[in-house]
């Protein structure tokens, strides 16, 4: 079978790669909790394929099962599933057991799952930042594209950092999925999604997802959600299969009108008050985030060559006023006011009203796959609506 191409995702993968028998094109929901015992059953099968092997649900269940196998492929790793994207954060925590973490920026939730871990370690387990010098045992939580700017690090630099203590990089890379960015070719030691956002890509279904390199660890991972019971549940891996026969259409597209956007919008950031940019107010936005807009750094990390496959399909951008961030989101025809991201939805959110650590200024925009002129004819409107009304 095919693997995917560099920048590309395979879609014989996402659509034939759990190896699915029988005569059901679309996969069954199964809801069953339990299995008939086959006799002289082989214990050793508890979380395999095979379905004469699938013995109780919080173990295995079949479209669950399917699910990773084709999650792992795209990934080029070994993927498990979990009930939300916190399970799995808090899940790889429990599994790397740190003696530090160091974490700086990012998704608030990540955050607070860190913060409910340590309250049930005996031992001291401090936070530090991303730039501190690092310790044997430390653990490297590198969120990129950054939530919620969409702004790129560079995981290779993190990855010699980390490596050269005997520490583990973790790359949260929810802002870029396959086949935007393959954390794995820049030495990551896991990778992480909340697969919520855009592996599920239809705002209907809660999903964490952890890949890592070998059978055996994930085997590790697997141990632990029997016991700690964070499991997908059937309907939910179900939308989630449904889902990825369509991520190669999907992600791309979000990308390239994302890109688009962002670039178009940034161009209005000098233009003064009392003029305009194709139909944007000048004065209105000071600030536009994203991967395509950073350039090269003073290391010599470029995005472009860590995100193959295109840039984020989320980013931010700050208003002037306090006042334009709040009722901008609500000036939208096509932009639903809304939290989270990755949905065929374009979503729009004052992010403070989520995040209350975020500047009240910053707006986040998740780009969906309506046609990217309509997207940018009703920014347009909303802008011009926001500056009208004096705000």
């Amino acid at each position: 079978m095919s693997r995917d191409a560099p920048g590309q995702l395979s879609g014989t993968i996402l659509l034939h790669g759990d190896h699915s028998v029988g005569a059901e094109v679309a996969p069954s929901i199964s809801v069953t909790s339990t299995f008939r015992a086959v006799p002289n059953g082989d214990p050793e099968g508890l979380g395999a394929m095979n379905p004469d092997k699938h013995v109780y649900s919080r173990y295995s269940q079949n479209v669950s099962s399917r699910v990773e196998e084709v999650l792992g492929k795209i990934n080029h790793g070994h993927a498990i599933t979990y009930a939300s994207g916190l399970a799995a954060a808090f899940s790889a925590l429990v599994h790397f057991k740190p003696k530090r973490i160091a974490v700086t920026g990012g998704y608030m939730g990540c955050h607070g799952a860190i913060n409910v871990y340590l309250k049930g370690r005996f031992e001291k387990t401090p936070i530090i930042r991303l730039d501190d010098e690092y310790q044997e045992g430390d653990l490297c939580w590198l969120e990129t594209p950054l939530n919620p700017t969409g702004e790129s690090r560079d995981i290779q630099y993190y990855a010699d950092k980390i490596h050269a203590v005997g520490g583990k990089l973790l790359i949260d890379s929810t802002f870029g999925p396959p086949p935007l960015q393959y954390p794995f070719k820049f030495d990551a030691d896991c990778i992480f999604h909340s697969g919520t956002k855009y592996f599920g890509g239809h705002s209907d279904l809660l999903c964490g997802i952890l890949i890592v390199k070998t059978p055996e660890e994930r085997e590790e991972l697997w141990q632990d959600r029997i016991y700690m019971g964070n499991m997908m549940g059937s309907l939910e891996s179900w939308l989630l299969l449904r889902s990825l026969r369509t991520m190669h259409l999907r992600i791309p597209r979000q990308s390239q009108s994302a890109t688009e956007i962002a670039q178009w919008m940034s161009k209005a950031v000098t233009v003064p008050a009392g003029q305009e940019f194709d139909g944007i107010p000048g004065g209105v936005i000071t600030k536009v985030w994203h991967s395509s807009l950073q350039g090269i750094d003073d290391r010599g990390f470029n995005p472009a060559a860590q995100m193959e496959g295109g840039y984020n399909a989320t980013f931010s951008f700050l208003f002037a006023r306090r006042e334009q961030a709040e009722v901008f989101p609500h000036s939208l025809e096509y932009f639903v006011p809304a939290t989270s991201l990755g949905g065929v939805e374009s979503l729009a959110e004052q992010r403070v009203k989520s995040d209350p650590k975020e500047n009240p200024l910053l707006v986040r925009l998740s780009i969906g796959v309506e046609e990217v002129e309509d997207l940018k004819d009703d920014l347009r409107k909303a802008f011009q609506s926001v500056a009208m009304a004096g705000l």
